[in-house]
């Protein structure tokens, strides 16, 4: 799978608490839905074009994190992400097909006074999160094979298994099935440039209607530690999306400390944290 060519979205508040809890909702007061349950809107986090723009930059990596600066909190965000086909209509989406699921790192940088979403989100290499191995999708119809998946996450602090994410339920998104799939095309179309919210036809544009791309769907809660611990140098960031007739909570979360191979039935992603990049003389 070459990365490299498929833009990255991000949905934003699709996971009751997660805005509050990260201290980003305050960044969404002045943005309106059309109900109280749906996600906030849709955020780039890599747009691949020729451009010099931060976004250009392609932030995926299975392995690994490098921190921007040992001064700002950088936080894991556990999502599952997806990648669909698109096809389109002239140059309006018409449809997403969802083609794989995998566990995700959003990882963020929590940035007071960040204009936009994105700013939080793509600091160069390595500094977003996919798993090597993913899960075959047919659709995200009710029913089909996600609803049997939950996603949890940990983190792996001087030989440690701590748990930094709400283990939850993937159908539990407040937007899943077909409602976000539609909403999803909506977003694409037309959401404008308006507070933390970017223009997203205009990205698609810029990177010439891609064929592919990939959408984190939303951030779980964290549990008490991982809101209150951020990253450093030599942990180690594990996301896990399992199939739970096949695995639970405590075989996933030993499978994690003390193993690296993949599993079946299951997308796992582990990231070491590496330190800031020296600046250049």
């Amino acid at each position: 799978m070459k990365w490299i060519n498929i833009p990255g979205f991000g949905v934003a508040g699709n996971f009751t608490g997660h805005l509050e809890q990260a201290g980003e909702s305050p960044d969404f007061v002045a943005v309106q839905t059309l109900e109280p349950q749906a996600p906030k809107g849709v955020f780039p986090f890599y747009i691949p074009s020729d451009s010099t723009h931060p976004l250009s930059v392609s932030p995926y990596s299975h392995s690994e994190i490098r921190l921007l600066n040992e001064h700002e909190n950088h936080q894991i965000e556990p999502e599952v992400s997806i990648l669909f086909d698109v096809e389109y209509q002239g140059s309006q989406v018409l449809r997403l097909h969802p083609k794989t699921a995998y566990a995700h790192n959003d990882c963020s940088i929590r940035r007071k006074g960040a204009n936009k979403i994105s700013e939080k989100k793509n600091w160069g290499p390595l500094s977003k999160g996919i798993a090597p191995v993913g899960i075959s999708l047919n659709g995200l119809n009710h029913g089909d094979i996600l609803d049997h998946y939950h996603l949890g996450c940990w983190l792996i602090r001087d030989g440690v298994l701590h748990p930094y994410g709400v283990t939850s339920a993937v159908k539990d998104y407040s937007y899943f099935h077909e409602r976000l799939l539609h909403w999803l095309v909506d977003k694409l179309n037309n959401q404008q440039d308006h507070g933390p919210l970017e223009d997203l036809h205009q990205h698609l544009k810029e990177c010439n209607h891609p064929s592919q791309v990939c959408i984190s769907i939303g951030a779980t809660r964290y549990t008490p530690f991982g809101e209150e611990h951020f990253l450093q140098t030599d942990d180690t960031a594990c996301v896990a999306l399992y199939d739970t007739r096949h695995h639970t909570e405590q075989s996933i979360a030993s499978h994690l400390l003390t193993s690296k191979d993949s599993l079946k039935h299951a997308s796992i992603l582990k990231q070491q944290i590496l330190p800031p990049k020296e600046p250049l003389c």
